[in-house]
């Protein structure tokens, strides 16, 4: 997973937002439920205090506390509802006092004696040897006849502990399934709402120089996504323009420098016929020949190349064996390679064919060898080869020149750029032979690889699309001699 990708970023904000929110929520209702539930039970408990004094006690010396005792068992029932209460009198003496509970939640006989309070009040006792807490609510009380009484009315913290750990239980099971599944919607959800970012991304990935043309699928959202995907169509369309400017203007200004050349070589050609010139004077000529018609072929290749970026260059398609037109033309450089002491070796085991036009491949074909054969040393040694590999025909081109710098690959396809300017210039180098070969690949549906290292040789790799033909007739071949060869067994 992409840490650093917004749906990652999202995701890890979104549950770390949610989980606080819920940890914050829950912490509130834990202890507002506590304090609710303390509320509550000091509130249970002052009203059943109060109701056995105005009920019971109040009488008290009419009725007898004997009587009152009786009814305090009978109607409250202190140790099956696990409830305190106790009666003391003003003297100290207990009138009243309950019994452990049937649950054994508690001791009664832990909790101090009360003393005469002035007005009521709860407060929680802590029970000895840790058996817990009790929350006691006190008032005192004065019958009718003027007896004065301390009135105790008790109830252990048990329950709502219990509550609250059922509560605090809920809450830690809870809490982190919640966040899972809200962190798996949220991710869904995240991943529905980009899915047009990615589309726009796969589309602008497949766009480049050569098919400007195309245009990213517009996100009908009506949000910041459409108003982007619009914007980058407009950005794509002025590119378009650009470009389209640029080609006619390179092949407009090749096309006019080549009458110009033209005539420029004829005249220099024809000044150098004149007998009378000097020795001095032919050799300035002569060399004003040779930079004449070096500008003649960069103006030439200068055009070639924008007719086809351009998409205008004239093709004559057509279905050929590139592995013998590597030989052939390998065979025809051989002459080359033979002036340089070189070694030029040609490796085609099987036709290969393909569709494409046959000059332009061989163009392909003579700039690659010709570059080895002359950035490689006397001595050393060129390799062409062509085989079929995945569906596509590959040409190699390898030597064992000086190599190209590191810092150099990633232009070595760049018009005019040359690593070495000085000594491309001596072996006659233009910077545009393996520009050329890059746009006769495109214009081919195929590619140009390059791998090399300095002072150890360069390896250039051609991938074209293999004719299709080529793969069916092979099969039907091999099915053919399969057939014969199990009819033969069976004769």
């Amino acid at each position: 997973m992409n840490t650093r990708s917004i749906r990652f970023r999202l995701t890890v904000w979104y549950a770390g937002l949610l989980a606080a929110l819920l940890t914050l929520f829950g912490a509130s209702v834990y202890f507002g439920l506590g304090r609710y539930l303390e509320w509550s039970l000091k509130d249970s408990l002052a009203k059943q205090a109060q109701h056995m004094t105005s009920t019971h006690l109040a009488d008290v010396g009419l009725t007898g506390e004997s009587y009152v005792v009786e009814e305090i068992r009978e109607h409250y029932a202190p140790e099956i509802n696990s409830r305190f209460v106790r009666i003391t009198r003003s003297d100290g003496s207990v009138m009243y006092v309950s019994g452990v509970p049937q649950d054994g939640s508690f001791d009664p006989t832990g909790l101090p004696l009360p003393t005469m309070p002035s007005e009521a009040d709860a407060r929680e006792v802590h029970l000895p040897q840790g058996d817990g807490e009790v929350l006691l609510y006190t008032m005192h009380f004065t019958a009718r006849d003027g007896s004065r009484f301390v009135v105790e009315s008790g109830a252990p913290f048990d329950q709502i502990e219990s509550v609250l750990h059922g509560l605090l239980l809920t809450l830690g099971l809870g809490l982190p399934v919640i966040v899972a599944l809200s962190i798996s919607g949220g991710y869904f959800v995240m991943r529905r709402a980009l899915e047009p970012v990615d589309a726009l991304t796969k589309s602008a990935e497949r766009i480049t120089s050569r098919n400007l043309n195309e245009r990213l699928p517009i996100v009908a959202t009506g949000d910041e996504l459409e108003r982007l995907s619009v914007s980058l169509n407009s950005m794509v369309a002025r590119l378009d323009a650009a470009f389209t400017h640029i080609r006619r203007f390179s092949a407009d200004a090749s096309h006019e420098l080549r009458t110009p050349l033209t005539v420029l070589r004829g005249e220099l050609e024809g000044i150098a016929q004149d007998p009378q010139l000097t020795k001095e004077m032919r050799e300035m000529i002569g060399s004003a020949l040779e930079e004449t018609e070096r500008l003649a072929k960069i103006v030439e290749s200068l055009l070639v190349i924008s007719r086809l970026d351009a998409g205008e260059a004239r093709m004559e398609r057509a279905r050929l064996d590139f592995a013998e037109l590597a030989e052939a033309t390998v065979e025809q450089l051989s002459l080359l390679a033979e002036d340089k002491s070189i070694s030029l070796v040609s490796d085609t085991p099987e036709p290969v064919e393909v569709e494409g036009d046959r000059a332009r491949l061989k163009q392909v074909v003579v700039n690659l060898v010709d570059n080895a054969i002359k950035y490689t040393p006397a001595g050393g040694r060129v390799e062409v080869k062509v085989t079929r590999e995945d569906g596509h025909a590959l040409l190699e081109v390898k030597d064992t020149g000086g190599g190209i710098p590191a810092e150099a690959l990633p232009h070595i396809f760049e018009r005019f750029y040359r690593v070495d300017k000085a000594r491309s210039r001596a072996v006659g180098g233009t910077g545009l032979g393996l520009a050329i070969v890059k746009s006769i690949c495109a214009a081919h549906g195929g590619q140009v690889k390059v791998e090399s290292t300095e002072n150890k040789g360069s390896r250039f790799v051609v991938q074209l699309p293999a004719s299709s033909y080529v793969n069916a007739a092979q099969e039907t071949v091999e099915a053919a001699i399969t057939k014969n060869a199990k009819q033969s067994a069976e004769d």
